[in-house]
């Protein structure tokens, strides 16, 4: 296989505010595996939070060009289990080429990914879309702006319950709640009993990672489903989060990829978790890859794209939060420039 990586900052609609982060771009690496003529592309965008940068996760690539180059791309989920060893600190890295890979694997083969997993579009879920902190006044406007049949809100702010309330008179559409580690238990306990008349659907992550402790006790007195994100990041996780959250939400940066991901969400399915996979602020690379796992799926994050105010790529398309497969084969994603 060839490697080729490329770098892009993706400019955002609106600054993109979270409990401990807020920026107006978003730098991403693009992998792209050629071999026989066929072009396979993954991504991983750069993250503050988890100590990932466009030149790290580029470096540790560029130390395994050697090694990747002389391989014949066969089966993804045995390229997969080569490279991870080499990459156990870098997992965004791990998943930009196990993406790219899959996509890869897709195209050769003449079939979408989900096709050739065994899996069915026929029941899909509905995508959410974003709505950042900012001023009440402002997610009022980026709502309205964005008629849409579900929104994930980003909370951790001091006026939590006062932005779903005010938010509330101005759509019908289902909310759900994203607080990004910023509440404590009795907060949280009490946020969901307020919370649950609003018609929201679920809590992501109220709490921090490490307060497993204190999730046991949010998990026997919460009012709403709760959904682990910065509580499950690799396969270890997915058994840590039974009994402490309803449900995981699977990022593919965050585990290395499509391959672990898909053994995550089968287990959690196994232990009667509800199953989930979030997005980035990807490009429509990343965005059409986490297509192809929706028919695993109960609920889904994949609006990055959405938030973009110019892509890089083609792929998947979404229209009201139903999402378009592409009839590019693999996971449909190609490069515009």
């Amino acid at each position: 296989m060839k490697l080729t990586i490329r770098s892009f900052d993706l400019p955002l609609k609106h600054t993109f505010t979270i409990s401990y982060d807020s920026r107006d771009v978003q730098p991403t690496m693009i992998v792209e595996l050629e071999q026989d003529g066929y072009k396979g592309y993954g991504e991983a965008t750069s993250n503050p939070y988890y100590g990932f940068t466009i030149e790290s996760m580029s470096a540790a690539l560029e130390n395994l060009r050697e090694q990747i180059e002389a391989t014949k791309l066969e089966n993804p989920e045995e390229f997969w289990a080569q490279m991870q060893p080499h990459l156990t600190d870098n997992p965004f890295a791990l998943c930009a080429l196990d993406m790219a890979a899959n996509d890869l694997f897709g195209k050769l083969n003449g079939q979408p990914l989900y096709k050739l997993w065994g899996l069915s579009s026929d029941h899909v879920p509905l995508t959410d879309y974003t709505i950042g902190i900012d001023t009440i006044e402002n997610m009022v406007k980026k709502l309205k702006e964005m008629p849409w049949p579900l929104y994930k809100i980003k909370l951790g702010t001091k006026e939590d319950v006062a932005i779903i309330k005010e938010l509330r008179k101005h759509t019908d559409a289902v909310f759900r709640v994203d607080a990004n580690c910023a509440w404590g238990v009795e907060e949280t306990i009490e946020n969901s009993k307020q919370l649950k008349p609003l018609n929201v659907e679920f809590i992501e992550q109220p709490m921090r990672a490490d307060d497993m402790d204190g999730m046991k006790q949010v998990y026997q007195q919460s009012a709403l489903p709760l959904i682990a994100d910065e509580s499950c990041i690799t396969e270890s996780d997915v058994a840590k989060c039974h009994g402490h959250f309803h449900g995981v939400n699977v990022k593919l940066v965050k585990c290395g990829g499509l391959t672990p991901a898909r053994r995550m969400l089968k287990e959690a399915r196994e232990l009667g978790l509800k199953t989930m996979v979030g997005c980035m602020t990807e490009s429509t690379v990343g965005i059409s890859a986490i297509a192809q796992l929706l028919p695993m799926l109960d609920y889904v994050d994949m609006d990055g794209s959405l938030l973009l105010s110019k892509d890089i790529a083609r792929g998947v398309t979404i229209d009201y939060g139903k999402v378009l497969y592409s009839q590019v084969n693999g996971t449909g994603a190609e490069l515009l420039a």
